[in-house]
């Protein structure tokens, strides 16, 4: 599977997306929502097992190959916060951050070839990734509720809605919490030693603490709406430095072991 093909295969899965968003904004049978959604995922995720196959290594090295799975998993959010607490909306929202994702890799195309660095030869390496990436997306997920109730939502904060923020969260702090252990892993078996303090794992510790501080704060003070939200977004901000912002830090350039996706 060529590159090349991206843009095929990720505008037909965001008609799919598209589709299943309008049609659970409108009311729709769910069934109808969870057939166009899930073609849409099948679209997107052939694409990642063919470049998988033709690349002879997972598609995770580079940014541009993290976000082909981000644009996977945040419509896989969609469908499964949909399923559980049926948002007429949140498909909408996820279909349209996946669709920034994949205009960034139409745009910005990135080199693709077959080359992994050693660290990288690791049966640790594929789960750790895409554990990660799905902690990423319910977590945007989060925030982008945040965004609703602090700027787009006409009346007052309700508990159910608060509610769906601190579920989305508990689900991406668990899968961010099996990758920080799974990477750990993964780093005693590549370098010698769990945790040292690389400007990557800074960056990943003070993510963590920041959405444990939002969970703590929820419970000892669940009327503080606003604060709380405003907490949600913080650690967003910082979950985006750990991500990718520390590949532009000069401090982490030739010291940090987690840059090499710029190559």
């Amino acid at each position: 599977m060529s590159w090349d093909y991206f843009a095929l295969f990720a505008i037909v899965a965001l008609l799919f997306w598209g589709w299943g968003a309008f049609a659970a904004w409108r009311g729709k049978r769910p069934a109808v929502v969870y057939t166009f959604t899930c073609l849409g995922l099948v679209v997107f995720f052939s694409f990642i097992v063919g470049m998988w196959i033709s690349l002879e290594r997972p598609p995770m090295r580079t940014m541009g190959e993290t976000r082909l799975w981000y644009s996977f998993f945040l419509p896989l959010a969609g469908i499964i916060t949909y399923g559980r607490w049926k948002y007429k909306w949140i498909l909408g929202f996820s279909t349209i951050l996946s669709l920034v994702f994949v205009c960034i890799n139409i745009f910005k195309p990135e080199i693709h070839n077959k080359t992994l660095m050693p660290a990288l030869q690791s049966p640790w390496f594929t789960p750790h990734v895409i554990v990660y990436m799905f902690a990423y997306a319910m977590l945007g997920a989060a925030t982008v509720m945040a965004v609703y109730l602090l700027w787009f939502k006409k009346k007052g904060i309700e508990r159910h809605e608060m509610a769906l923020c601190d579920n989305l969260t508990y689900v991406g702090l668990a899968f961010m919490t099996l990758g920080m252990l799974s990477g750990a892993v993964w780093a005693k078996a590549a370098w010698g030693h769990y945790w040292a303090w690389d400007p990557k794992e800074t960056w990943a510790a003070a993510t963590w603490f920041s959405y444990l501080a939002y969970i703590h704060f929820r419970l000892g003070r669940p009327a503080a709406h606003r604060k709380a939200l405003v907490g949600l977004l913080v650690s967003f901000l910082l979950l985006q430095m750990c991500w990718y912002g520390i590949n532009y830090l000069p401090s982490a350039q030739g010291v940090s072991v987690h840059t090499y996706n710029l190559n």
